[in-house]
C-alpha cells in the first residue's frame, strides 16, 4: 500500500490527542500507588514502628539489623524484613526513630 502523506498526518494528530490522556493515566496511576501506601508509618512499619523507639541512638544499619532484623515490613510488593528492606543499602548512622523511619519508607516506596 502507497505510503501518502495525508495518513502520515492523520497519524501524526491521533498520536498528539493521545498524549495529553496518557499523561493523565500516569498521574492516576501514581496517584493511586501513593494512596495505596499512605497512611501512618506504623501501618505499614507494624511492630517494628514502636520497637524502634526502644532502640538506643545514634544507631547503624548494622545494628537495626540484629536487633530487628526479623521484623515484618509492608512494602508495595509484600511484606518484607527489616533486613530485606535494608540489604541494599550500605551500613549508615541514624540519630533517631524518626530518622530511620524516613529512610524505610523512602526504601519501600521504589
Amino acid at each position: 500500500m502507497p505510503d501518502d502523506e495525508r495518513g502520515r498526518d492523520e497519524n501524526s494528530d491521533d498520536e498528539q490527542r493521545k498524549q495529553p490522556e496518557r499523561k493523565r493515566e500516569d498521574v492516576r496511576d501514581r496517584a493511586n500507588e501513593d494512596r495505596a501506601m499512605s497512611g501512618e508509618p506504623g501501618g505499614r512499619l507494624g511492630d517494628l514502628d514502636e520497637a524502634l523507639e526502644t532502640q538506643g541512638y545514634p544507631t547503624t544499619t548494622d545494628e537495626l539489623v540484629e536487633a530487628f532484623g526479623d521484623y515484618e515490613i509492608e512494602t508495595q510488593g509484600g511484606t518484607e524484613s527489616l533486613e530485606e528492606v535494608l540489604a541494599p543499602t550500605e551500613d549508615q548512622t541514624y540519630d533517631s526513630a524518626d530518622d530511620v523511619r524516613s529512610r524505610l519508607l523512602g526504601l519501600i516506596h521504589r
